[in-house]
């Protein structure tokens, strides 16, 4: 029996190790996100789909993803760029900072975290509500799954300290 209870937080702890490094890797890449996106301003952004789609507006006018691409382009405003570098950079941040203080396994880190995810969570389903981005929705179930780790992992780890 005492052999199935270790088991069980070995598989807990190895799936929050893994989803601490994935979370890890998205939230770099929402720095260097927010890094370039500093860079890429509504000209350029306007200059690269046009770029991009020229090709394929030349051998169909009409074709629907070349279209949507460059109205998509077209409302790129400053605000817009400003508002994602803000929110990548911010976002990486703050879930890189958090990812290596659960890596150091500061116990006060677990319910920061918890809380951290949740209002992330609440974002997303907000920013959801404008977009319906099928992504925004898969994003939100990995963090309620962290969550749900992390508060495993913060239970276990509470429990080997006392």
């Amino acid at each position: 029996m005492k052999d199935n209870v270790n088991e069980k937080k070995d598989i807990v702890h190895i799936s929050f190790e893994i989803g601490l490094l994935l979370k890890g890797i998205h939230g770099l890449t929402e720095i260097v996100g927010g890094a370039l996106m500093f860079f890429l301003t509504p000209n350029r952004v306007s200059a690269l789909t046009r770029f991009l789609t020229k090709h394929e507006l030349s051998e169909d006018p009409r074709d629907l993803v070349a279209n949507f691409l460059l109205s998509l382009s077209s409302s790129f405003s400053i605000s817009t760029q400003h508002f994602a570098v803000f929110y990548l950079m911010s976002h990486g941040i703050i879930k890189c900072i958090l990812i290596l203080l659960l890596w150091r396994r500061k116990l006060w880190a677990y319910p920061l975290a918890i809380v951290s995810l949740i209002l992330f969570i609440a974002y997303q389903v907000y920013r959801y509500t404008f977009t319906q981005s099928v992504f925004l929705i898969m994003l939100s179930i990995f963090d309620a799954v962290m969550i749900a780790l992390t508060w495993l992992e913060y239970k276990n780890l509470k429990a080997s300290v006392n």
